[in-house]
């Protein structure tokens, strides 16, 4: 989600690498007309033994009016800096000209001539793996050099044909791009990969030629036997593993491993608020009954409108694990009842700074924040009603300030996580 994630995972992401242990980059990616799917990936990179900046580049881009979503990898020659250089200008202009619709191999082309030459006159290049998801049920995947991408298709492997189309220009003669095309279907699998997975082992006793797409192909297919629904987080994370092991946690090149996981969405509601008109307790409370998902309350007067319409009761649940902040309490049906504008504020920080390395405690906003980020489909019922009690009626602050909160938090649910999200105003 493409944590996708310290490595935090922002989409077109061109920062450099800056520590030398597992990273996490999380995309979830929403098509719109896709009802049926929720399209997760997950990249997980290694920086190379000793090395603070990774050679590996991801990119990413949504684009909504269109309905197409594009996924760029590219590994740079080499390990460092000059290969964060030269994978970061493939990755962007990939990204780019993908987005203009350019045909690859005329794309291609102005990659090999934009890149700097070496001191001995001998060409840099960086490698690179296009993914094109259309909303239509359509995906591309362009290869130049990275290994072959892994599918998966009912936990086995599934070869669409490969058709090949040389890159454009004298300067590329012999260089092809290796195109596959297919319509996805649920639980369907991309697995994606630079060098530095492939070769894992090199040298060694168990892998003299290194791992290989073979044993990798193996390796992940035990993985989906053994856990049918596990997570392109879980899978990228098991996978990039394996392979420092394979090379003693000492890893010899940058290495990165991606995963694509077509699967159901999980709906969500958090509510917050009771709505504007009293006399519309009843209709509000009954709309959040028929919602089939995990739900929320963030607002003690909210949850007293819902547990009295339901005839439920509340359970403070005495625990303060964060001290500034009351307690959350339970309700049957619901996952945790919180305060309101506070816990808001809190969660919206946290998810600011999120990062896939952070380990989220049991503190009330924390709890939010893990609902949030296991679900792509968020409702968010936002109760416009002025609680009199907390201020000056002339002064209708706390609405204005739960009305913020909410909107920065969509924003980040929608820009850093690529949550569906709506929101609606009672």
């Amino acid at each position: 989600m493409l944590k996708i994630n310290c490595f935090e995972f922002r989409a077109n992401n061109s920062q450099p690498k800056t520590r030398n242990s597992l990273k996490l980059e999380t995309l979830n990616l929403k098509l719109i007309k896709m009802a049926d799917f929720h399209i997760e990936v997950d990249v997980q990179q290694l920086n190379r033994y000793g090395q603070v900046v990774c050679g590996d580049v991801f990119h990413s881009k949504q684009i909504r009016a269109e309905g197409r979503s594009i996924l760029v990898l590219s590994d740079g020659i080499g390990h460092g800096v000059k290969a964060n250089v030269l994978a970061t200008l493939t990755a962007s202009m990939a990204l780019n000209y993908t987005s203009f619709h350019t045909k690859p191999e005329v794309a291609a082309n102005i990659f090999m001539r934009a890149l700097p030459k070496s001191v001995d006159g001998k060409e840099s290049y960086a490698t690179f793996t296009i993914i094109e998801i259309e909303e239509a049920g359509h995906v591309r995947i362009i290869n130049y050099d990275n290994p072959r991408s892994v599918i998966f298709r009912k936990g086995q492997i599934f070869n669409p044909t490969e058709f090949q189309i040389p890159i454009r220009g004298e300067e590329n003669a012999g260089k092809i791009l290796r195109i596959r095309e297919f319509v996805p279907i649920l639980e369907d699998r991309i697995i994606f990969m630079t060098d530095g997975i492939v070769q894992a082992g090199l040298g060694s006793k168990r892998f003299p030629t290194g791992w290989g797409l073979d044993n990798i192909a193996q390796f992940a297919e035990n993985q989906v036997a053994r856990e049918f629904e596990i997570s392109a987080t879980k899978l990228a994370r098991k996978i990039l593993n394996q392979a420092s092991m394979n090379d003693s946690f000492e890893i010899r090149d940058d290495a990165t491993c991606g995963v694509v996981y077509f699967r159901q969405p999980r709906e969500f509601m958090l509510i917050t608020g009771p709505p504007f008109y009293k006399i519309k307790d009843n209709d509000f409370v009954k709309r959040i009954q028929e919602f089939p998902g995990k739900k929320i309350i963030c607002g003690g007067t909210t949850a007293e409108i819902i547990a009295r319409e339901m005839d439920l009761e509340i359970d403070i649940q005495h625990r303060f694990s964060e001290k500034t902040l009351p307690p959350a309490a339970k309700m049957e049906g619901f996952e945790i009842v919180t305060e309101g504008i506070l816990t808001l504020g809190r969660v919206e920080e946290i998810l600011e700074y999120y990062t896939t390395d952070m380990h989220l405690g049991d503190s009330p906003p924390e709890e939010v924040v893990k609902l949030l980020t296991q679900h792509d489909m968020i409702h968010i019922i936002v109760g416009t009603r002025i609680n009199w009690a907390h201020q000056d009626p002339d002064q209708p602050v706390e609405l204005e300030i739960r009305k913020f909160v909410v909107k920065r938090i969509v924003r980040l649910l929608e820009t850093r996580f690529f949550k569906k999200v709506t929101v609606e105003l009672v």
